[in-house]
């Protein structure tokens, strides 16, 4: 979920998808798990569920999501997680808890016959499937927009991919980007609207620190990968590091500890990434293969993705395949 604290010193501004063009690599499981749970929340089960009971609905959300990078000049390299470092495995087991209590309060809620209630806590359930992940990626290669695996965290491989210039942007809601040194984040690609523009460098500046002190700010809230000092919220991280120098000063001077804050801090540094991937940016998707794959294989109702392939169509129309680079 990445340190959502962060966003009380962050530098983000809202931005114009007009003032802006390139490659975006995209945090493919926060982008997908996005448009799952909003699908999932708002949209009849029956429409994405196979006659054998597979439950898709994550093709519904790529039909749906795509277009606003197509209709806005912008390539999406979609990133995939790798292997899960076992330093997650405390936020694991804690989004495990949460799904499974949300599966009781759900047969709760149909018990008694609130829909509503119901269908807000069935997508608090969702988690991405062998079979989503198969058809997110099949789905995706018929469309011909890029994919890249990363050895392990997806954000973490977007911000280098972002740093060394092979994508002009990350794209993720989660703030971690920025700490693994993604210079330039786009936020809200699965909004209505305009995204976000989140600035590693601005961010830096304005509180004139370092991208060290600020992983260091950001473990003393507490990440994805390490609980947080109790009490200590942002702006009272960002004054105890600015104060003390780093992370293991301030510990020191609070009489505190921090289990695996090594560790914890050199991921956040040095996180697995591979350079192993070449992608066309001038992307020819085919666009009545990806149709038959979602509404005939996949039995996903029509009606549910028909606009969506259509503004993909429309997109191909109005800038020409040579174009989408």
């Amino acid at each position: 979920m990445g340190n959502a604290d962060l966003r009380d010193i962050a530098h983000i501004e809202d931005v114009a998808f007009g003032d802006f063009s390139g490659v975006v690599a995209v945090d493919a499981h926060n982008w997908l798990y996005r448009y799952l749970t909003t699908t999932v929340k708002f949209t009849s089960e029956r429409r994405y569920t196979t006659a054998d009971g597979e439950e898709v609905a994550n093709l519904i959300g790529i039909v749906q999501g795509l277009p606003k990078f197509f209709d806005n000049d912008l390539t999406p390299v979609f990133v995939f997680d790798g292997g899960v470092t076992d330093l997650k495995d405390d936020e694991v087991a804690k989004r495990r808890a949460a799904r499974a209590d949300a599966e009781e309060r759900r047969k709760a809620a149909e018990e008694r016959g609130d829909a509503a209630e119901a269908a807000r806590l069935e997508a608090r359930t969702q988690r991405l499937t062998d079979t989503i992940h198969e058809t997110s990626r099949e789905v995706l290669r018929l469309l011909d927009v890029p994919v890249v695996e990363a050895p392990a965290e997806g954000e973490a491989q977007c911000a280098y991919m972002n740093r060394v210039g092979d994508a002009d942007f990350s794209g993720s809601e989660d703030y971690d980007t920025m700490l693994f040194g993604g210079p330039r984040t786009l936020r809200q690609l699965t909004s209505k609207g305009d995204p976000e523009l989140m600035d590693l460098d601005r961010t830096l500046a304005d509180h004139d620190i370092t991208r060290e002190q600020l992983v260091d700010v950001a473990m003393l809230c507490g990440t994805d990968f390490n609980e947080g000092v109790r009490g200590i919220g942002p702006k009272t991280a960002l004054t105890a590091v600015k104060e003390h120098g780093d992370l293991f000063a301030v510990l020191d001077a609070r009489g505190a500890e921090m289990a695996n804050a090594e560790r914890v801090r050199e991921f956040f540094h040095s996180p697995p990434v591979t350079d192993d991937y070449a992608f066309d940016t001038a992307i020819s998707p085919d666009v009545d293969a990806a149709r038959a794959y979602v509404v005939d294989e996949w039995e996903v109702d029509p009606d549910e993705v028909e606009r969506g392939f259509e503004r993909i169509e429309e997109a191909l129309t109005q800038t020409g395949l040579d174009d989408w680079t």
